[in-house]
């Protein structure tokens, strides 16, 4: 068994026979009867086979058959288009390359060749079972850790080596899917097999709240605020705190928080909280709160003190 990478691309070679035998000397051996692979790569899917007599002039693959239909080549769809290479001397070996694979490529995939001779059309069971799988990042948590695994829906051909990235940069190159971390953390993480990258996971991020109505917000009105944060898994909890005399107090959970009868005392100290399995983020919140009375100027203030004054001094002179 051999494995080889081009670039990006995941080659899989598997050289474990498994014979299957036809009739009056006819036979199809596949290289292998099970294929697991990633999603993107590339497989190569290669059999040898043997015929008593005459020149071969068709060599395909299919994957569908039925009762008294000629089975379809695979490269007749025009699905598989620029995706199917061939490979074969017509003698007694052929491949067939697949690349950028997709899920819906999962099948089982037969070979069949016809000879010049009356009758001589054959194809070999059972064929290759090819599985294809993405990449996806599983999160278990206990109270003090968070176990990363690289996870597929079947097992990988090949005992692949699974890479973890922490920050885009390599924390760990091993043969386990797994990877550890104390705590929880504001990272991200993802993991690469042979160049097939799955999807990140991260803490929330860019977390906002909007305020609605916007503008400036009556005292005795009512104002909804609703957080919202990019995060992968997406976020679990949104969580609503105020802080009072620098205490922080737990007001409200969900992702939308209506605040009724507001006062200028809610302008400030609010804070909504995203988190999910990897991590937390919180951002403060600030409503534009506006008092019910008319604005007085300040130099007409003053000329009412200083009247009041005055008044209190004629006042206080009588007394005497």
């Amino acid at each position: 068994m051999a494995l080889r990478t081009a670039g990006s691309v995941l080659v899989v070679f598997l050289w474990s026979v498994a014979v299957v035998l036809g009739q009056d000397g006819w036979s199809v051996t596949y290289t292998t009867q099970s294929i697991c692979t990633l999603k993107g790569s590339t497989v190569d899917l290669s059999c040898s086979y043997t015929y008593p007599s005459g020149t071969v002039t068709t060599t395909f693959w299919f994957t569908k058959m039925e009762t008294g239909v000629e089975p379809e080549d695979l490269g007749q769809d025009p699905e598989n288009a620029g995706r199917l290479e061939y490979h074969g001397d017509k003698k007694n070996d052929h491949t067939l390359r697949i690349t950028d694979l997709r899920e819906r490529d999962s099948a089982t995939y037969k070979f069949r060749f016809i000879t010049d001779q009356t009758g001589g059309r054959y194809y070999g069971n059972p064929g290759v079972s090819l599985s294809v799988t993405d990449l996806q990042v599983k999160v278990t948590t206990t109270w003090w850790s968070m176990t990363l695994t690289c996870s597929t829906t079947c097992t990988l051909t090949g005992n692949p080596t699974y890479i973890w990235y922490r920050n885009s940069k390599i924390v760990q190159e091993d043969s386990s899917p797994s990877y550890s971390v104390y705590l929880k953390t504001e990272d991200s993480f993802y993991c690469v097999v042979k160049g097939i990258n799955s999807p990140a996971v991260y803490s929330p991020k860019n977390t906002s709240v909007s305020v609605s109505p916007s503008g400036e917000i009556v005292e005795g009105s009512s104002v909804n605020l609703t957080c919202s944060s990019d995060a992968n898994p997406p976020v679990d909890k949104y969580t609503w705190y105020k802080i009072t005399y620098k205490k922080m107090s737990m007001r409200h959970s969900g992702q939308r928080y209506t605040i009724h009868n507001i006062s200028s005392e809610d302008r400030e100290g609010y804070y909504c909280e995203a988190l999910n399995i990897i991590g937390r983020e919180h951002i403060p919140v600030h409503i534009n709160v506006t008092s019910v009375f008319p604005w007085v100027p300040v130099v007409g203030v003053g000329a009412v003190l200083t009247a009041g004054a005055l008044l209190l001094t004629i006042y206080c002179s009588l007394k005497r």
